[in-house]
């Protein structure tokens, strides 16, 4: 039973320490929408999305209103539309028709993004996927809400780098395409490693072709909470850190149940998982990188950071799936440079190298997230990039993840601004040594030797 005084602490949490439920986010599989007519693909898309998703902003406010949670983002994810466009896309062009669906879907029922514009292609590439990848530039710049992932490898398949090199060449045109508005396709566009199928973050979330026809996926963030708990126990043993951060995690993921049930109840859609991630924002006080400065780090960056980061993202898993027997998604902590005033604040004094951050990402939830480089960095440099965190997933039988932001116009000692929850990025230096034979070979990469396990 639920007494007064976690009542009283959890109304803490909301009030004080920036605890909140990220997201929740209504997957739906689009696979009885593939025709090959594209105009009854894409009516048909529309029709089930808007009919699916009619009450999901309304739930979501009403479950706000009813229990003082703050539900900050209600988001869809869908089948990737490589799959649902296949039969009738025959062009680039045709695919963005798809897009352009997908976002007038979500302006439609008013969820903040959309996510599943997205392919596959850890082993080999469809001609469709191939044609959903060369569309990303254009279907970004032209769309609001849509959110595009594409996943290279796992651990199972290897790496495929003819995807790898060609997602470099992607990540730049889609810079260029909306150069205009701050680079901003790049911050929809994630490349993966064993990208899960139940994800609710974006911008990489898609609905997974094993999952429901619906489902709804959870997402709960407290840095804020984790950090505030942190403070009571300062120079105390491992021990005692690692018992607070799990508590700590507990208590926050028994908020993200709760909201998950009732929303689960109230569109009569089944309950997916809680992903209970520590997803940074720019306000004060909602720092990945403080809870690694409370853990006793001068700064993110420092000698320690990766030991740090791996502690507080067991702690976190632990304590969650003692809260939840559904678990999923990235549950960890992220990393993401641009949403993180600490991770900033890191880079700005020099603590924080794109190096170092790599080195972290081989015990964190995702990857290079949200990393703004200079413009002129080539794409193979950008693909080599990609390639390097694809290895770490790969070889970890864990998801990595890219988000590369080539800032067109810019470089190293400039900021760009996103907005909002996307915050602003310093842009950072990137090794200038060529890695283009590499990437030039064909192929993939093959899978590990543990991946054998039949």
């Amino acid at each position: 039973m639920i007494n007064m005084f976690e009542v009283n602490e959890t109304n803490q949490m909301i009030e004080q320490e920036n605890l909140d439920v990220r997201t929740i986010t209504l997957g739906i599989s689009l696979l009885d929408c593939i025709d090959s007519s594209l105009d009854k693909v894409n009516r048909k898309i529309y029709d089930k999305i808007t009919t699916q998703a009619r009450h999901l902003v309304e739930t979501g406010r009403e479950i706000e209103a009813e229990f003082g949670i703050p539900i900050v983002n209600k988001r869809i994810s869908v089948t990737p539309a490589a799959l649902v466009g296949g039969a009738a896309c025959r062009t680039p062009e045709d695919f963005v028709t798809v897009a352009e669906t997908l976002d007038r879907a979500a302006h439609e029922v008013g969820v903040n993004f959309i996510g599943g514009y997205s392919a596959l292609v850890s082993k080999g590439m469809t001609r469709a996927d191939e044609l959903l990848i060369r569309s990303i530039p254009m279907a970004l710049a032209r769309t609001e809400r849509v959110c595009s992932s594409v996943n290279v490898g796992s651990t199972k398949s290897g790496i495929n780098m003819d995807a790898v090199k060609l997602m470099g060449e992607i990540v730049k045109m889609t810079a260029e395409s909306t150069k205009d508005n701050s680079c901003m396709g790049c911050a929809k566009l994630v490349v993966f490693c064993n990208a899960p199928d139940d994800n609710p973050f974006m911008a990489g979330a898609f609905h997974g072709v094993t999952e429901a026809d619906a489902i709804i996926n959870v997402g709960v963030s407290g840095p804020g909470v984790v950090k505030h708990a942190l403070e009571k126990v300062r120079g105390e043993s491992f021990e005692v850190l690692c018992e607070t951060i799990k508590k700590t995690a507990f208590k926050v993921t028994r908020v993200g149940q709760l909201v998950a049930r009732e929303a689960s109840r109230r569109l009569d859609v089944p309950f997916g998982i809680i992903d209970l991630s520590l997803a940074p924002t720019p306000a004060i006080g909602d720092s990945v990188a403080e809870i690694l400065e409370e853990i006793g780090l001068e700064a993110a960056g420092a000698p320690g950071t990766t030991a740090a980061l791996a502690l507080l993202n067991d702690q976190v898993k632990k304590g969650g799936v003692m809260a939840s027997s559904y678990v999923g998604g990235l549950s960890g902590a992220f990393i993401p440079v641009s949403e993180d005033q600490g991770m900033i604040d890191a880079v700005n004094e020099g603590a924080l190298t794109l190096e170092k951050l790599e080195a972290m990402t081989c015990v964190c939830s995702v990857g290079l997230d949200m990393i703004a480089i200079p413009g002129d960095t080539k794409a193979s440099t950008i693909s080599g990039i990609i390639a390097d965190e694809m290895a770490i997933g790969m070889i970890n039988q864990k998801t990595t993840a890219v988000r590369l932001i080539p800032v067109i116009g810019k470089g190293v000692g400039e900021t760009v601004e996103f907005g909002g929850l996307l915050g602003y990025a310093p842009i950072m230096p990137v090794n200038q040594f060529s890695c283009e034979a590499f990437v030039n070979r064909t192929g993939r990469i093959p899978a590990p030797i543990h991946s054998f396990k039949n």
